[in-house]
């Protein structure tokens, strides 16, 4: 498959990830996003020009297992959610629920016999594999992972606020977890039931 069809596949995921969070936050209240730019499906709006971009060329250049990236983060204040504690799970929860509904959406595609197995097979198999990662890493409860936010609405208020705080080592702590084979020991495994499960409907 071309680095061309690639890029855009991925692209397409982030997009619909990072607008779904800035959707919800802004249906409970905060309207940062929105005031922002960043509530639409515009990918210019969302692209960060080293994780949108470069970084994933250079990984499907060299033929990572792994494609990795990421897009500007959505600015969300969630002490303007109509209920922070709350509506901070829902807000987390928006991006890879995208993802898996956009999966979901490829595989009906792929069972309808729409396609065969051809190269619009490969690009709605490709389609599945880089929504069904993106929503299982972003779920890793690392900040600033979407995991993360959820854990943060889960934990009692001051057990949320000193978890909160390890947000700046966040990346570090995460390219660390990678080096130590992060994704062959978690997030590989789930992503294989999840396509699985998704095989089954």
């Amino acid at each position: 498959m071309g680095i061309l069809i690639s890029l855009l596949v991925f692209f397409s995921a982030i997009v619909v990830h990072e607008f779904s969070h800035a959707f919800v936050a802004y249906k409970r209240g905060d309207m940062t996003a929105a005031r922002s730019g960043r509530l639409t499906l515009n990918p210019l709006a969302h692209i960060d020009p080293f994780g949108t971009i470069l970084l994933p060329i250079f990984l499907i250049a060299v033929k990572s297992p792994v494609l990795f990236g990421w897009a500007k983060p959505v600015p969300i204040d969630f002490s303007a959610l109509k209920n922070p504690k709350k509506d901070i799970i829902w807000v987390g929860l928006a991006g890879p629920a995208a993802n898996l509904l956009l999966a979901l959406a490829a595989t009906l595609v792929v069972k309808s016999g729409v396609v065969s197995e051809t190269i619009p097979a490969q690009i709605a198999g490709y389609v599945i594999l880089v929504n069904v990662i993106l929503a299982v890493f972003n779920l890793v409860p690392i900040p600033p992972l979407d995991g993360s936010r959820i854990v943060m609405g889960l934990l009692p208020l001051p057990l949320a606020i000193r978890y909160a705080a390890i947000e700046p080592y966040g990346f570090i702590i995460l390219f660390a977890l990678l080096y130590l084979g992060l994704f062959n020991i978690i997030v590989w495994p789930i992503v294989g039931w999840v396509i699985h499960i998704l095989g089954l409907i």
